[in-house]
């Protein structure tokens, strides 16, 4: 009965180690995404501002589409990274659905 409850006590320390490893993993993954994120946004901004700076200097006609075509489209495309990073959750926060559910129906209720 002893070598038992020493065996189930064995098995639910592995198991919590083994949790905590996993959420250690899930976090680390998380913060290499932001990292990389991070650097995304920090060449995003040098490249285009020498970009823009070059086009300026060079050409006379700054005001044009070709001038800020990079900085649009890879914006655009760092939008998507955001987007991949944070998600909605961002924009909305959580338990957004419910809380908007909830306001509706109180005013549906006072009317």
């Amino acid at each position: 009965m002893e070598n038992y409850k020493l065996e189930s006590h064995q098995k639910d320390e592995s198991k919590q180690r083994f949790i905590k490893e996993e959420a250690y993993i899930r976090a680390r993954k998380k913060l290499d995404n932001l990292k990389g994120f991070y650097w995304h946004l920090a060449s995003y901004i040098v490249v285009n501002i020498f970009l823009i700076v070059l086009i300026g200097v060079n050409t006379g006609n700054f005001w044009h589409f070709g001038t800020f075509a990079t900085a649009i489209f890879w914006g655009i495309g760092l939008l998507f990274h955001f987007l991949g990073i944070y998600g909605p959750d961002f924009f909305f926060g959580k338990n957004w659905e419910e809380r908007k559910i909830k306001e509706i129906m109180d005013k549906e209720k006072r009317h």
